[in-house]
């Protein structure tokens, strides 16, 4: 079978010239009027490509969110497929100046954020015009969300509510490794955790303190201990501060806590043993919030024989595609957990999430395009 899309149908020198645009609009997470201002950008580009748009505002402090929609037809059928991009990123302003300006070496294109993920999401803009172009089985929805980096706070509600009309789920995160598919991920726990003890004098009188720093060291040892390679478990205390002065006892200590946990009964177990943690010391308390952020998203049979699809339609493209497991959480999670046949890892090929060596490989834009174009052309209620 002749794929209806090539990558000769894609116009990668205006694919990259609008990309330069979105990663000049930096759009860390916490600034949700720089985030807007690029879904408004965003909202103007898919309306020019003739796709309907759909704003909803965002909560919780973040930024507005925006579904993308090829054309309906009337009684067309009401399942969808659901494409999840977001435009917020981990750098914070003045980052393309300072630490990773927006500048091409060979096929490595470098800026903040561009791997992660503003490269997919004009990506799934693209296919969806060559997908409506070509005619589809299934409309398709995408939802651009502005606090993924965060947990997703306020875009998880939607993301639910999509999926619970979608026979499938598309995830245009980067690709992995070489230009890998994503087919599970490891499920993400948050804590907060604030250590209270009682400050005093350290000169004058230090026995009548109860230092909240020891404390929290020893809890943070406690934690640390939970970690088990072998069984997929990481436990990390991603920050710590606390205390008022070098002469103070200090009476307060804050920690950060991140976990990735590979299923549902050992998310269970480890989150009930951090809860359970109790100070050895009466006079000292600790207070907890949080929990499982994203639920582990295992590969079904439903979602192999998506990834089977999609390696056929790679091959056709000259792309062998493999599929991989990975510790990063994305709004993949939400849907695989809802049933929603999901495949991950769509976008860009490159490298430096989250560093200041963040790329793209230019030459994974196009074939890239095209095999998400044709999989969104070939998908169907039972395919």
């Amino acid at each position: 079978m002749t794929l209806p899309i090539t990558p000769d149908h894609i116009d990668l020198h205006a694919m990259l010239a609008e990309l330069r645009l979105w990663v000049e609009m930096e759009t860390p997470s916490q600034d949700a009027a720089a985030v807007t201002r690029l879904v408004d950008h965003v909202e103007a580009y898919a309306g020019a490509a003739g796709l309907a748009t759909e704003r909803l505002a965002g909560t919780l402090s973040y930024g507005d969110l925006l579904i993308v929609r090829t054309p309906r037809a009337e009684g067309a059928n009401t399942k969808s497929i659901l494409i999840l991009a977001h435009l917020d990123t981990v750098h914070a302003h003045g980052t393309i100046n300072e630490k990773l300006p927006l500048r091409q070496d060979g096929d490595r294109l470098y800026g903040p954020g561009i791997y992660d993920m503003k490269a997919g999401v004009l990506m799934a803009v693209e296919a969806m015009r060559l997908a409506a172009q070509a005619g589809t089985h299934l409309p398709v929805d995408l939802l651009i969300v502005s606090d993924e980096e965060v947990g997703s706070p306020s875009s998880r509600p939607a993301i639910e509510r999509l999926a619970a009309d979608a026979a499938y789920a598309l995830v245009v995160e980067p690709a992995r490794d070489g230009g890998k598919i994503v087919t599970a991920r490891k499920g993400v726990g948050m804590f907060d955790i604030t250590v209270r003890g009682r400050a005093a004098h350290a000169g004058v009188r230090p026995l009548d303190g109860r230092s909240a720093i020891r404390a929290a060291a020893q809890l943070v040892l406690q934690l640390e201990a939970l970690n088990d390679p072998a069984r997929g478990i990481t436990v990390t205390t991603g920050t710590i501060e606390g205390g008022t002065g070098r002469n103070t006892v200090p009476a307060e200590c804050r920690l950060q806590l991140d976990l990735r946990l590979p299923d549902a009964a050992t998310a269970a177990e480890v989150i009930g043993k951090i809860e359970a943690m109790q100070p050895e010391d009466p006079d000292i308390r600790f207070e907890m919030s949080g929990g499982l952020n994203r639920p582990p998203f295992a590969q079904s049979g439903e979602g192999r024989a998506l990834f089977d699809r999609t390696a056929a339609i790679a091959a056709k493209l000259g792309i062998t595609l493999e599929g991989m497991a990975t510790g990063g959480g994305s709004d993949g999670n939400f849907t695989a957990a809802l049933g929603v046949p999901t495949l991950d890892g769509l976008g860009a090929d490159g490298a430096g999430a989250h560093t200041f060596e963040e790329h793209i490989l230019v030459s994974s834009i196009a074939p890239r395009t095209a095999l998400l174009a044709n999989l969104l052309v070939s998908l169907d209620v039972g395919a």
